[in-house]
């Protein structure tokens, strides 16, 4: 595509990405080594969540037509026939005028059927083995009973395939007694930075160079996406080494890879030059991020995905935002491929690029009632503002229609990982 054909649209750019992608393989895993993992099958309880009745209150458990008239004024007497810690499996019979005490998770005994809680009795607690007195009866029968299933039946869905499994779907998956699952394998992604003037971080850098950030960038989103780092290699512009490390990473194999630089119009333009047969290279109407490249290879096992991403830091991290993220997901079979977006007011106002989509990294302000969204540097959207992305929590996405944002004018905001109110 020459430098003067139309724009491509973001939609058109990412149709295409999303037409290569091929579902991974599913495995079973334990469910202690899958956090981060999407499922490819739902998760069904094994039991029911409570598993039997059992108490919601430290008390007594009581039948209920016993004490339905207690009060202050005349209280019910009860004889305590039974003391039930969490974790017992006894069953106690109650006669009528019986309670056993009973604490905070056990079982409560059949002939029970509510839970008189230690405040509601004349001693509470310090009172409690051998005779309680009511002073307030339970609201009705069943009071402070958690009942066997309230929450789930054995066979119901705990989570539905496409889910991720954090912290919270794993306990609630070994709360209903699983304890595999069966998820997507994590796609395998190399990164490739490339640049002659690449220099590791921290060394003594000579006039020209400048320290290679790229590739920490892409690890960590390549991470966050649930894929995993194969490689991550730094290469010149001359084009052997590039070759070299797209022939060990097809060899690996691995599912995709990530360039950055060397995809745009200049002299040595690296990427575009070695993989011409291979990808496709075009001009998106989004800014920053309009140079891309995209296209395929054959591994031993299957195809990888190759993303050709702009070289300027905020162009690759937005770059991965719009076309590698949502392929990624879409390989593990992820339910929403989309971030979560709000719609709030521009704190300030800025100009945005004619003709493009401004995928601006922005800050969201949360201290007044009304939230309010603002670039994250007072540069703008300048594709080279690689210290804006420290205080970047969001993406302000405005269309390409629209010349200028104006303070208090509705703007969409993509939140990122590490959003927090």
């Amino acid at each position: 595509m020459t430098s003067h054909a139309p724009l491509r649209t973001v939609e058109e750019q990412l149709a295409d990405v999303l037409a290569a992608v091929r579902p991974l393989p599913a495995v079973r895993l334990p469910l202690t080594a899958a956090t981060g993992a999407t499922l490819r099958e739902p998760v069904r309880a094994a039991l029911d969540i409570p598993v039997f009745d059992n108490s919601a209150m430290d008390g007594f458990a009581v039948r209920f037509a016993d004490v339905a008239h207690a009060r202050p004024e005349d209280p019910a007497f009860l004889r305590v026939v039974a003391d039930l810690p969490a974790g017992t499996s006894d069953d106690p019979p109650l006669a009528p005028g019986e309670a056993a005490r009973i604490m905070t998770g056990s079982p409560v005994p059949s002939d029970a059927d509510a839970i008189v809680p230690f405040e509601d009795t004349e001693g509470g607690l310090a009172d409690s083995l051998r005779n309680t007195t009511v002073r307030r009866a339970p609201r009705a029968a069943g009071a402070f009973v958690r009942r066997a299933g309230d929450d789930l039946r054995a066979g119901d869905v705990v989570l539905e395939a496409g889910v991720v499994l954090g912290p919270l779907q794993i306990a609630a998956a070994t709360a209903a007694g699983r304890t595999h699952a069966v998820v997507s394998a994590r796609p395998r992604v190399g990164i490739v930075s490339t640049g002659s003037e690449l220099a590791p971080a921290g060394t003594p850098l000579r006039r020209g160079q400048i320290p290679e950030s790229n590739g920490v960038l892409l690890a960590g989103l390549v991470a966050a996406a649930g894929a995993e780092v194969v490689a991550q290699v730094v290469v010149d512009d001359e084009g052997e080494a590039l070759r070299n490390a797209v022939a060990a990473l097809l060899a690996a194999p691995v599912d995709a890879v990530v360039f950055s630089g060397g995809v745009s119009a200049g002299a040595f333009e690296v990427v575009r030059t070695e993989l011409a047969a291979a990808m496709t290279f075009t001009r998106v109407a989004m800014q920053p991020g309009k140079p891309q490249g995209f296209g395929t290879l054959p591994t031993p096992t299957g195809i990888a995905l190759l993303f050709g991403l702009p070289g300027n830091p905020v162009s690759a991290a937005v770059s991965f935002e719009v076309f590698v993220r949502p392929a990624l997901l879409t390989m593990q079979g992820r339910r929403t491929v989309e971030r979560a977006r709000l719609t709030l007011p521009a704190g300030t106002s800025w100009r945005t690029p004619e003709g493009r989509r401004q995928y601006l990294p922005a800050v969201i302000d949360t201290s007044a009632p009304t939230w309010t969204v603002h670039p994250a540097t007072a540069g703008g959207s300048g594709s080279h503002l690689a210290g804006g992305l420290g205080l970047a929590r969001a993406l302000a996405v405005v269309a390409a229609d629209i010349a200028e944002v104006r303070e208090g004018d509705p703007v969409q905001v993509h939140l990122l990982e590490g959003w927090d109110a």
